[in-house]
């Protein structure tokens, strides 16, 4: 059985609370970084976490239209995606992390596509990696969206950005993990 695309968001939900239930401690905060599929059908922001920031990663618009901070990262579909060795995607994963430069960003932030699996979890992974999380969990989260997901794609994806430093080249990535564990982590400070 498929996804029903018209029953609000697929795939959503709080990220940092699934990555605290599978690592057993309370380490990232909760109703911050959001994951989901498309929002063509969500009535209200509360079916959305109340998210202040969507980033799209959709070749299309957003049909909804709250008043929230919109970024949109298109990819073409016939691009191997979890190929994050591709020069393509590398540019594509290094345009929406640099949006995490901005101190104006807004939390939480909703990161979707169309399922909520794909992209959004190549995205996911990225951020989670650069906050630390050990891969392992990050694996698990992306495995609990529903549809057709898995390990040995994440684990390429993941692969492919092994040394966020060089991988993240196109970014300040100094001030993109501050940035991220200020508004992201739980016990860190902001210095």
């Amino acid at each position: 059985m498929g996804l029903d695309y018209t029953d609000g968001c697929v795939n959503f939900r709080d990220v940092g609370d699934y990555i605290n239930l599978i690592s057993g401690k309370k380490i990232v905060q909760e109703n911050r970084l959001l994951r989901g599929g498309s929002i063509d059908y969500v009535k209200t922001p509360d079916e959305i976490g109340h998210a202040k920031t969507i980033i799209n990663l959709r070749n299309g618009a957003d049909d909804a239209v709250f008043e929230v901070d919109y970024y949109h990262f298109p990819m073409a579909n016939k691009v191997e995606k979890y190929d994050t060795s591709q020069k393509e995607v590398k540019n594509w994963l290094n345009k929406i992390i640099k949006t995490f430069e901005n101190p104006a960003v807004q939390f939480p932030i909703l990161v979707h596509c169309l399922s909520g699996k794909d992209r959004t979890g190549i995205v996911i992974a990225a951020i989670l990696l650069i906050l630390e999380i050990p891969q392992e969990t990050i694996i698990e989260e992306y495995l609990l969206s529903e549809g057709e997901v898995k390990k040995e794609w994440i684990r390429l994806a993941i692969d492919g950005m092994q040394d966020i430093h060089t991988y993240f080249d196109r970014i300040d990535l100094p001030i993109v993990q501050k940035q991220l564990k200020k508004n992201l982590l739980n016990n860190v400070s902001s210095t």
